[in-house]
């Protein structure tokens, strides 16, 4: 526990419920990434697979013959605020050349894709012509969950930016009724002090493979390295980021 509300991530060895599970589920997550309906969530010229919302798994995180999602990693996420019902995971898939242009995407944004990982903080939505940044989504942690053995193109995550993010949010939202918290622009205040944390705050490359899977804190700054190296087996990570519907306890860092 120690180590995740410092460094704003911990990651478990291999398990063997995990194991299990991901094994269990490998199958029906690529035919989900083969969909017809899916087709869209190919993105960067064919170098990723978003995936948003694509493995048909339950509240419990089963399907097929599954079972309900364990393991160590996930009882721990589950201590932090209780059992919380599941979405549909993300099916995050990274090939072989990631990152190429992106439909739509800018120059600029291109260059922060590579350089920079696409560093984000989840739930924060880009919004109207004007691009403001504001709370869209409100997670209570971030469970990634290889389903493949590749480590390529591993999780970026900054040491600490959490507590930097957790900061700004509380400073902006102050004042303002839970309710109306979609509406403040967070734009000026998460660039500063995203740029802050790039300055100050540590890069560390969470490599993980089948079995193992990373816990990372809700307002930790994080993104995909770029693929390097020779292999060619594409790598897929099933993301879970349930809901936590207590704003003022989303709101604390821990």
């Amino acid at each position: 526990m120690k180590e995740y509300l410092e460094k704003g991530w911990v990651k478990f060895p291999c398990d063997g419920p995990l194991v299990n599970w991901a094994k269990s589920v490998c199958a029906p997550a690529w035919a989900a990434v083969e969909a017809p309906q899916n087709a869209h969530w190919h993105q960067c010229e064919g170098t990723w697979f978003v995936g948003v919302d694509a493995l048909p798994n339950d509240p419990r995180g089963a399907l097929a013959d599954s079972g309900a999602l364990s393991g160590a990693a996930y009882r721990f996420a589950s201590n932090l605020f209780g059992s919380l019902a599941l979405h549909r995971a993300q099916l995050s898939v990274i090939y072989p050349g990631y990152p190429k242009p992106r439909e739509g995407e800018s120059a600029a944004a291109g260059r922060y894709r590579v350089k920079r990982a696409a560093a984000h903080l989840d739930g924060l939505k880009l919004e109207g012509p004007e691009r403001q940044r504001r709370m869209g989504e409100y997670h209570a942690w971030v469970l990634g969950v290889p389903l493949s053995e590749s480590a390529q193109s591993p999780m970026v995550v900054w040491e600490g930016s959490h507590l930097k993010l957790a900061q700004m949010l509380k400073q902006a939202f102050e004042g303002v009724p839970e309710a109306r918290w979609h509406e403040v622009d967070l734009t000026a205040a998460y660039q500063a002090a995203r740029a802050e944390i790039f300055e100050t705050c540590q890069r560390v490359e969470v490599s993980a493979t089948l079995g193992e899977a990373y816990l990372v804190h809700r307002f930790a700054l994080h993104g995909v390295a770029p693929w390097s190296g020779a292999g060619t087996a594409p790598r897929m990570v099933a993301y879970f980021r349930p809901e936590l519907h207590d704003r003022r306890r989303w709101l604390m860092a821990d």
